[in-house]
């Protein structure tokens, strides 16, 4: 059964966010789920512009602005028609992005949403974290960041897992995405005071044997997260590995030549719910591939 009824490709216009909706229509057209796309369109800037000139004016320049953000919307809406054969839908409103997101999504009964990983403007990234963060943050949905223009349907997907509950979560959309997709599960882990047994001298072939053991205990979680989660095992590979989940999520990616990776938003640590940084927001940062994140 497909979980994505609806797609909401969300874009500045820009040319990342192009590819954004781009790959929102290959995925589309795969599942057979309707598309919109959305603009938000920011007036605040020229608010002041306003101001200097003659009251009369504001209405014809925001009317002008809002004119020029739906013939570029509409011709990228004809242009996903050409070439992909989806016909998506087209809606410019105006406000702060956030809050207008949210709306959006809710009176469209969203199930998904993408966005580019980067927007125009690269002064505005730098200082106030980039536009994807911040949707990440507030989204009541799944969300997909796109960072390739797309070639294909995804082939090969990185899960990787904490054996929290959305772990199961994160396979069961990667499943949902990518129906025909082979399927990576990788948890990386560290031992447990391994810094402090090393203060207290403790041997190396007991450090390698503590590792050893936690290893053992989570290919043996991985194998039953694979059979809960129903993934074929001609299609599954589960890597456990020892060392920085960051370093080795990157690692992994271009290792198995993963197109896509699929985390949850939030992992088994109480502090990661407070920030969406840790994890998430890293392999936002470092990762080639696009990222959908699973609410």
């Amino acid at each position: 059964m497909n979980q994505f009824k609806h797609i909401l490709a969300a874009t500045d216009l820009s040319a990342p966010a192009r590819h954004a909706a781009e790959r929102a229509a290959l995925i589309g057209r795969e599942l057979g789920a309707p598309l919109d796309l959305l603009h938000i369109a920011n007036l605040a800037p020229l608010e002041k512009l306003w101001q200097l000139m003659a009251a009369d004016t504001s209405g014809t320049m925001q009317q002008q602005v809002l004119d020029a953000a739906r013939e570029k919307l509409h011709e990228l809406a004809a242009a996903l028609m050409k070439r992909y054969g989806v016909a998506a839908g087209t809606h410019v409103v105006t406000g702060p992005l956030l809050a207008e997101l949210g709306k959006q999504i809710d009176a469209l009964n969203t199930n998904l949403l993408v966005c580019g990983a980067k927007g125009e403007n690269v002064i505005r990234h730098m200082l106030l974290g980039s536009t994807a963060e911040r949707i990440l943050g507030s989204s009541s949905c799944p969300v997909l960041v796109v960072k390739q223009a797309p070639r294909d349907q995804y082939r090969t997907l990185l899960v990787p897992v904490d054996f929290s509950s959305s772990s199961l979560r994160a396979i069961q959309h990667a499943k949902a995405i990518a129906p025909t997709a082979a399927i990576v599960l990788l948890h990386a882990f560290e031992v447990p005071f391994e810094g402090h047994m090393r203060y207290a001298n403790v041997d190396d072939d007991a450090i390698y044997h503590y590792r050893l053991m936690a290893k053992q205990a989570a290919m043996q979680k991985m194998h039953a997260l694979s059979a809960e989660a129903g993934l074929p095992p001609q299609t599954t590979r589960l890597l456990v590995m020892h060392g920085d989940r960051v370093m080795r999520i990157v690692e992994q990616e271009q290792e198995q030549d993963c197109d896509l990776i699929v985390m949850g938003k939030r992992g088994e640590s109480k502090l990661e719910e407070i920030f969406i940084g840790s994890t998430t927001k890293l392999i936002l940062a470092e990762s080639q591939s696009d990222v959908f994140v699973s609410v």
